[in-house]
């Protein structure tokens, strides 16, 4: 049995080789077990480009990728499984919050014939907001691109080798790896491990930061928002029309009644702002089928280590 152990790297410089050890430490338990390890430099402004390209030099195990710009973490995830020779692949943070030396947790939990097993957190490190986003993510997830209600997903992860071949056909700019997971399979895991709050520094997501990824993940593939802001459309339309049967009743009943300016001015603030949402989202698609059209690239390979 062969892993793949891919981490993609941002602002890791003092934490990147802590992972690492405690990956090769973890495998070192089971005998009988080959495995590799891909780093990828999501173009990261501190030296741990430096510090994966001596890592590779010393190890013959690990691989490095530098990209040519911030591509972002799915991206970077991409670039990596492109590389990944392993017969499973296990995706984890360069942080040191997901627990490597659970790693065959994962690989146990898969080898009773799931194609992808996710380890989940009973007692999560993250703060409340990242807890909230979490879960407003899983909510929005079942709701869009199918997740399964009773899984539960993170970004430490175990794929069989068919799946991520799979995953890596998708050749547009917008990866989402758990939509191309769901529309690969539905033979998903869960696992309980460990959380552990990071070794240094914060999260490089900020709030537009996660709305970006969100958008991403539920445009690029799903149409449910489209369909509903369709509903959304046809309730406006029966709101307004009522109300509009409601003014001529009124002003037939009770012609002395003056036709209020401010009703009216709520009215056409109300229905323009959600025109504007709803066009906002059908621009969101059509800017993504432009983008692709014009085959915008995934990512962009500026170095290698192998």
């Amino acid at each position: 049995m062969k892993l793949s152990f891919v981490i993609p790297c941002y602002r890791s410089e003092n934490t990147i080789e802590t992972v690492v050890q405690e990956i090769r430490d973890t495998v070192a338990t089971r005998s009988g077990t080959d495995y590799e390890i891909v780093l990828v430099n999501d173009c990261s402004p501190d030296g741990v480009w430096q510090v994966i390209k001596r890592l590779a030099a010393n190890d013959n195990h690990i691989k490095g990728i530098c990209l040519a710009k911030n591509f972002g973490q799915h991206c970077a995830l991409m670039a990596g499984y492109g590389q990944a020779t392993g017969d499973y692949i296990i995706s984890l943070d360069d942080d040191g919050q997901t627990p490597a030396s659970e790693s065959f947790k994962l690989v146990d939990k898969l080898e009773e014939g799931y194609d992808v097993v996710y380890g989940y957190y009973e007692h999560s490190a993250q703060h409340l907001f990242r807890r909230f986003g979490t879960w407003v993510n899983k909510k929005m997830a079942e709701a869009i691109i199918g997740q399964p209600k009773t899984l539960r997903t993170t970004s430490f992860f175990i794929m069989r080798k068919f799946i991520v071949d799979e995953i890596v056909r998708y050749p547009n700019p917008f990866a989402y790896i758990s939509g191309l997971v769901f529309r690969a399979t539905k033979n998903l895991g869960n696992v309980a491990v460990g959380h552990r709050h990071r070794i240094e520094g914060t999260s490089g997501y900020t709030l537009a930061g996660l709305l970006g990824l969100w958008i991403n993940g539920f445009t690029a593939f799903s149409v449910k928002p489209l369909r509903a802001a369709t509903i959304i459309g046809i309730l406006c339309a029966l709101v307004g029309f009522g109300a509009g049967i409601f003014v001529v009743y009124q002003k037939l009943m009770y012609p002395e009644v003056p036709v209020g300016y401010t009703s009216m001015l709520a009215t056409l603030l109300f229905v323009g702002g959600m025109i504007m949402l709803l066009l906002g989202l059908i621009g969101e698609y059509v800017g993504r089928i432009y983008i692709s059209i014009n085959q915008s690239p995934q990512y962009v390979v500026r170095e290698r280590t192998f």
